[in-house]
């Protein structure tokens, strides 16, 4: 029975990590098919159309996917730990999977709109970068200081330890694993979405920042050592928006 049970938990995982390879690579045949190098560079004229509803919004949905679910190893890695001394099921940890999905998908639809209005504005161009260098400057800035604030470190807490917070919250079954992805979902957009308004400034189809996105909050969220990266991250960012604006004014 148990090597059934390791079979299954095997195939379980599996599966989970090539959900997120195959995101990865729709992003990247998607932005060959733009027309744009890895570092979101657009090598010609006839890209795929940027500016409606019906294009971002997949396009940020799959990146939630890309993205946000490396981020979830750790959270499933303690579901399991709690999975013979508190009853809990695969089909449990199934539903903590699609509650956190299904929040960043709503996030998606958030992002999504946001771009659209970011075009409509002129403040970013159709490959979502930033068209102003004070708006990088803002964006880097006021990402950075969140960094510091008591909804990051409250957010940031319950997502670098999920063993307490699914100690607070148990619930069993494919229901109360949803409830509780879900509400991991939602203290993930309150410690990550800066990381996704970043995507405004290096290019939200520049793979090679997002990734780096995707890297950075992945160390907020590591047992023991997520808590010792989130301020470091924050001072970088602040200082590399006021280098643009010192530069800018031709402070330096």
């Amino acid at each position: 029975m148990y090597r059934y049970t390791a079979i299954f938990r095997s195939i379980c995982w599996i599966g989970f990590f090539s959900i997120i390879l195959a995101s990865w690579w729709y992003l990247f045949n998607m932005s060959q098919m733009s027309g744009l190098t890895f570092a979101g560079k657009s090598v010609r004229t006839n890209m795929m159309n940027m500016n409606t509803f019906g294009t971002l919004f997949p396009m940020w949905s799959i990146m939630m996917l890309a993205m946000m679910l490396p981020t979830l190893v750790p959270t499933l890695q303690s579901y399991e730990d709690l999975m013979k001394s508190a009853d809990g099921t695969r089909i449990g940890w199934f539903g903590v999977t699609v509650g956190f999905v299904f929040v960043w998908i709503l996030v998606a639809t958030i992002l999504a709109t946001f771009q659209l209005l970011l075009l409509w504005l002129g403040l970013i161009n159709l490959l979502g970068v930033s068209t102003s260098i004070w708006i990088t400057a803002f964006f880097l800035v006021i990402v950075g200081s969140f960094q510091f604030t008591s909804i990051k470190n409250t957010c940031h807490a319950i997502c670098y330890s999920p063993f307490n917070y699914f100690l607070k919250n148990w619930r069993l079954g494919f229901y109360g694993g949803f409830r509780m992805g879900s509400g991991l979902g939602l203290y993930c957009v309150g410690c990550c979405w800066g990381f996704m308004v970043l995507g405004f400034v290096g290019g939200t189809m520049n793979l090679l920042w997002m990734g780096l996105a995707t890297f950075l909050m992945v160390l907020e969220k590591l047992p023991q050592v997520g808590s010792y990266f989130a301020k470091p991250i924050g001072v970088t960012l602040v200082l590399g928006g006021l280098f643009i604006t010192a530069r800018a004014i031709n402070v330096i």
